[in-house]
């Protein structure tokens, strides 16, 4: 039974940052397994942020984002992370953790096997 659990969600203001943590059980990401975030904001499909994978060393990001946002992972955590720095109103929306990507893009979210339950994000 896989697990994502996600944190580090809140209020800040523009130019702020705010780090996001997704913890993982059921699986290792050291094996591996693609993992990234995904967003939504209110009235809006899900977008994908950004995913990573084997072992953390290759890294895909949205064009919005790119630059001002970095994904990691802390395999003995068992951890994915997204650090967002410079954040701005248009980056208000719910995150999502996923993981298990099945094949095809990564930034279409039917094509991912495991998802957390949320977390908000806030920039005013």
């Amino acid at each position: 039974y896989v697990q994502l659990v996600e944190s580090g969600g809140g209020s800040v203001q523009t130019g702020g940052p705010l780090r996001l943590s997704c913890t993982a059980s059921g699986y290792r990401h050291s094996s591996g397994v693609c993992a990234g975030w995904f967003r939504q904001a209110p009235g809006k499909g899900r977008e994908g942020v950004a995913s990573i994978r084997d072992g953390g060393t290759t890294t895909n990001y949205a064009s919005s984002v790119r630059g001002r946002f970095t994904i990691s992972q802390d395999n003995a955590k068992n951890t994915i992370y997204l650090q967002m720095n410079d954040l701005k109103p248009e980056d208000t929306a719910t995150y999502y953790c996923a993981a298990g990507l099945r094949g095809g893009s990564w930034t279409q979210g039917y094509n991912w096997v495991w998802w957390g339950q949320g977390t908000q994000v806030t920039v005013s």
